[in-house]
């Protein structure tokens, strides 16, 4: 359980099994989310929208993630960030939303399930989701606000290439940047408005 009462991990390491749970609320709004959102605009507002419900719901940090089919616009998996209430630093909301997606295609590649995927974030990926993303098979990504406006309010992203749009670029994934980057500034500094832990594991240099 974690502070909040809300059970959303459970991890049993005698027998090495670890499981996340997506909150209640994101359960729900993944069960019930057939629309087609073709646009890039709707695509990454609906990232935004996981990040919002989050904060509001404190059931983590401030960002979002949804892998979408990129033709048709379907929502494929979801993903908030969970770190906190999982006590799992792997539980970004990229890291959650690509997981889901291969489950649900049944391929740990994308690129091989047939069609093209694309993941929208509402914010730019950290050095660990940027990491996993050409592992991932994912051939687009969609960011809302950029890597700087998180560590506006305090947030390590880590040591990325400074062209990391370009090694994506190289290896064939297409990237979209500042996509409603307002609309996603504005709920991490809902976050630190409202007085969310800034997670970054320590000591720093």
């Amino acid at each position: 359980m974690d502070v909040k009462g809300m059970p959303v991990a459970d991890c049993d390491s005698r027998c090495g099994a670890i499981m996340l749970k997506l909150p209640q609320w994101l359960c729900a709004i993944a069960q019930r989310e057939d629309r087609a959102l073709v646009s890039v605009e709707s695509r990454t507002r609906f990232a935004i929208e996981l990040a919002r419900q989050n904060v509001e719901h404190r059931t983590g940090g401030p960002f979002g993630a949804a892998v979408f089919e990129a033709a048709s616009g379907r929502v494929v998996g979801v993903g908030v960030n969970l770190v906190e209430a999982s006590n799992c630093s792997l539980a970004h909301a990229e890291m959650i939303a690509i997981a889901l997606a291969q489950r649900a295609v049944g391929r740990y590649d994308l690129s091989a399930a047939g069609g093209v995927y694309e993941l929208a974030t509402s914010t730019e990926p950290c050095a660990m989701c940027l990491g996993a993303i050409p592992w991932s098979g994912v051939r687009r990504v969609v960011c809302g606000a950029r890597g700087e406006d998180a560590a506006a309010i305090g947030f390590d992203e880590g040591a990325k290439p400074a062209d990391w749009v370009g090694a994506l670029r190289q290896r064939g994934i297409e990237v979209v940047r500042d996509v409603l980057r307002d609309e996603a500034q504005a709920v991490l500094q809902q976050y630190a408005k409202a007085g969310g832990l800034i997670y970054n594991a320590g000591p720093r240099p």
